[in-house]
């Protein structure tokens, strides 16, 4: 299923079955988009992300940073991380996110793409720490790029480009039915910052 030239509909469910996906689209006019993305650029302490697979460190080229209302330790990619306190940006996107979503977020993962080359594999966000079937509001800045979701057992797709100041929201069984990606391409160029807000309950 394709998505890139259908309207958006915020209420539409992109998923045909198993669980919610609603794209509201750009919720900030390209200025304070823009503005956004520059000073998360500027003032987020940005790290290399660590993973392990197949018995190996790996240092990957896209960076990171985990902020929440506490000190909350996240676990992914047999990885932990320790939230820093928010910061006034990321305040107000979240209160932005939580008013547009109906939903409450208390923590938020931020990944850095350099560029097209840079992307994400396949994976669900089922970590024990987040809340079961939780919303999962993914907020995009810079270059827009292809989202990929793929059904575990099925194996449908669904693709649509999450524009520059773009807002995404994963909610109900979406990841315990489905996978998502950020497929690498060579045809883009410029960066990309991703929040995504998230609720921790452990």
């Amino acid at each position: 299923m394709d998505l890139f030239t259908s309207q958006i509909d915020p209420k539409q469910n992109l998923l045909p079955k198993d669980g919610t996906v609603n794209y509201l689209g750009p919720i900030l006019d390209m200025s304070r988009a823009d503005h956004y993305f520059q000073q998360l650029w500027n003032t987020i302490p940005w790290e290399n992300d660590i993973i392990h697979m197949f018995g190996k460190r790996i240092e990957t080229k896209r960076k990171v940073a985990w902020y929440g209302d506490k000190p909350f330790e996240y676990t992914y990619s047999h990885s932990t991380k320790k939230a820093l306190p928010w910061t006034q940006e990321l305040l107000e996107l979240k209160k932005l996110t939580e008013t547009l979503t109906g939903e409450t977020y208390n923590s938020c993962l931020l990944n850095l793409y350099h560029s097209g080359e840079e992307g994400m594999g396949w994976h669900c966000d089922d970590e024990k720490e987040l809340k079961p079937n939780g919303a999962i509001a993914s907020l995009s800045f810079g270059a827009e790029r292809k989202f990929v979701f793929k059904h575990k057992e099925s194996k449908e797709k669904v693709e649509l480009v999450l524009d520059h100041g773009s807002l995404l929201v994963m909610k109900g069984a979406t990841q315990s039915f489905w996978l998502h990606r950020l497929p690498p391409t060579k045809k883009v160029g410029t960066p990309r910052i991703n929040l995504t807000f998230r609720k921790i309950v452990k």
